[in-house]
């Protein structure tokens, strides 16, 4: 079964969750205001896992779907930075024994930079707290990975 199957099977259990899925993609749609929106894309070169602008590429499902789940979890933030009403940057945030600290970020070639600036922080909290050890595990391998330290 491939990530986007494994995800949509996941959410037939959860009829709550607003998400827009086919067979190659699947988007969950924030709970609130405060959160953003968490995607996985299969195609041929792997997965692409975007957290509104953000977006990173991975050639394996497991570090894909790890990423997915992260995103989900209250152990992500995704910093955003405006130029008026323009998003031109968002920023990944992993919680790390009470700091926040960034992981990698991705922004705009050209940015209105006479703009007014003004920073957004976001987070969803659509795992639910029983999870958050297993969660904690997830985030620890995810970040190793990403690192090149698994």
């Amino acid at each position: 079964m491939n990530a986007v199957a494994k995800i949509r099977q996941k959410l037939a259990s959860y009829p709550e969750v607003r998400h827009v899925a086919t067979d190659s993609s699947v988007v969950i749609e924030p709970f609130e205001d405060s959160g953003f929106s968490v995607g996985l894309e299969q195609h041929r070169r792997g997965y692409t896992v975007s957290f509104e602008g953000w977006h990173e590429e991975f050639a394996s499902s497991e570090e894909a779907l790890d990423c997915f789940a992260f995103g989900l979890s209250e152990a992500c933030r995704l910093r955003v930075t405006y130029r008026g009403h323009t998003a031109v940057k968002w920023a990944v945030q992993a919680g790390e024994a009470g700091e926040w600290i960034e992981d990698s970020e991705v922004g705009l070639l050209f940015v209105p930079f006479w703009r007014q600036r003004r920073v957004v922080v976001l987070q969803n909290h659509l795992l639910p707290p029983s999870s958050r050890r297993r969660l904690d595990h997830e985030v620890r391998h995810w970040r190793m990975v990403r690192w090149g330290r698994c």
